[in-house]
């Protein structure tokens, strides 16, 4: 039998049957269709949860520190490498070396310290950290009340909504809006603050021999030659310029700032460092000594080579990729239980096209006898019942991914209606990508062929003389 003949054949036989086998391609279009809105959402929260480390700037950047911390991100990089104290010193050299490897668009030294900074003369203690200038492209700054710095070295600075909460003497609200934002903004936009730190400044040694203060590091009295500096307290006006409302260092935990300063200013200020307490030897260097470089890459595909150049300098480095593994073995996970409980429907269906198809073979007994009496091989009448179970599948899966996108942009929408009421930002956490859609219909068409095995079986296996006599 021909394949045009066939079509025709199998077509005017579903068209006899138009009720049954229309509820039947209905069943098979539901499976699909939540085969389809269950992976597309699984497929739409990884999408959601990239977009937002990308945007982040989590996913190009690598954390550099040094061996002599004596800690790193874990436990391979520690067995490995020089021992810490014959380890490369983290310093302005060393983060110019860096912006020279292939790949680095920059290297900024992290640069945050504990102080006081005061607010219509009543003193606040609170953690500052300094933000280079392309901190301004990520998604904290999005929705900032004000501006971000006007330069990198403006004496500016930019409050966190829990500090600028603290400054004006309110209550910490969790889930705080962007009005309630902008309220903290209106009377803190353009004030002064009094910052006060602790400055490291270099003495020479010629200075240490004539006075040594009780707030001077020095060495042995018997290496004077050697370096040491002076801590010395000072003060800075800082104009505010901004409230942030997310936390751009929010995977810092309890170390993360709550006020943050131009990079550039921070570096002009010489603040005394942790750092500085631990390289004693080297306090007369004009070169600061950094706790840890964060370095931005071009594309993330790039950050495993920036890794393995920085580790064969000496150094323990550490990105959201070497994390991110067990994200992707998570969504991975949650797409194949997605994927299962979506399936289940197709099983229902799985049935329902085995039940259509069984009882066509009782009621078209005589057809089937006809057609062998004229000719036809048992293989043709296999190959009509895989034609009418591989159509109703085909419609189906068709209608099905249809009906599963349609789900998915009414679910979307609600929850985005449900996001603004809550003053949340609308999120797009559904994606139904090509290669999902041509899935789904060979699944659905495959489905439905193991479906009219065992009908189309049975139907080649009748007998031509019994058929012909049924009635």
């Amino acid at each position: 039998m021909k394949l045009p003949d066939l079509t025709e054949l199998a077509v005017r036989n579903l068209r006899e049957s138009l009720l049954r086998n229309s509820l039947t391609t209905v069943g098979i279009s539901v499976g699909v269709a939540s085969l389809v809105a269950m992976l597309s959402l699984g497929i739409g929260l990884q999408q959601l949860a990239s977009r937002r480390l990308m945007k982040s700037g989590l996913f190009d950047t690598v954390v550099v520190t040094s061996r002599r911390d004596l800690h790193g991100f874990n436990r391979e990089q520690e067995r490995s490498g020089p021992a810490p104290g014959e380890s490369r010193i983290l310093d302005e050299s060393t983060r110019l070396e860096i912006t020279q490897i292939p790949n680095v668009t920059e290297a900024y030294p992290d640069i945050r310290f504990i102080t006081e900074l005061r607010y219509e003369d009543k003193p606040h203690l609170t953690t500052i950290a300094a933000l280079p200038d392309s901190a301004k492209s990520t998604d904290a700054f999005d929705t900032v009340q004000g501006n971000f710095f006007s330069s990198d070295t403006a004496p500016e600075a930019i409050l966190q909504k829990t500090f600028a909460e603290e400054l004006l003497g309110r209550t910490p609200k969790p889930g705080l809006d962007e009005t309630n934002v902008a309220e903290l903004a209106a009377p803190l936009l353009g004030k002064e603050l009094t910052m006060r730190y602790a400055q490291r400044e270099a003495q020479s040694p010629s200075a240490i021999a004539k006075s040594a203060s009780p707030n001077t590091v020095s060495p042995a009295k018997d290496d004077l030659s050697s370096a040491a500096y002076s801590v010395i307290s000072r003060e800075q006006k800082l104009k505010i310029v901004g409230i942030v409302d997310l936390d751009p260092e929010s995977m810092r935990g309890p170390t993360r700032g709550r006020a943050f300063l131009p990079l550039g200013l921070a570096e002009t200020l010489h603040v005394m460092q942790p750092t500085d307490l631990r390289e004693i030897s080297r306090a007369a260097s004009s070169q600061p000594v950094y706790s840890s470089v964060s370095v931005h890459v071009k594309s993330p595909g790039q950050v495993q080579n920036v890794e393995d150049a920085i580790k064969k300098m000496g150094f323990n480095t550490f990105s959201i990729l070497d994390a991110s593994r067990s994200i992707q073995q998570f969504f991975k996970v949650l797409d194949v239980f997605l994927g299962i409980f979506g399936s289940l429907a197709l099983a229902v269906a799985f049935i329902g096209i085995v039940n259509t198809l069984v009882m066509a073979i009782l009621e078209r007994r005589r057809e089937i006898g006809i057609m062998k009496a004229i000719g036809a091989s048992d293989s043709d009448v296999q190959r009509l019942f895989f034609a009418e179970a591989g159509a109703m599948g085909i419609l189906g899966g068709v209608v099905g991914v249809a009906l599963g996108w349609a789900i998915g942009q009414a679910i979307n929408f609600g929850t985005n209606v449900y996001l603004k009421r809550q003053s949340f930002p609308p999120e797009h956490f559904w994606s139904v990508p090509w290669w999902l859609v041509l899935f789904a219909v060979l699944f659905s068409f495959l489905v439905s062929l193991a479906a009219g095995l065992y009908p189309a079986r049975r139907a080649a296996r009748l007998d031509p003389v019994q058929a012909l006599r049924y009635e």
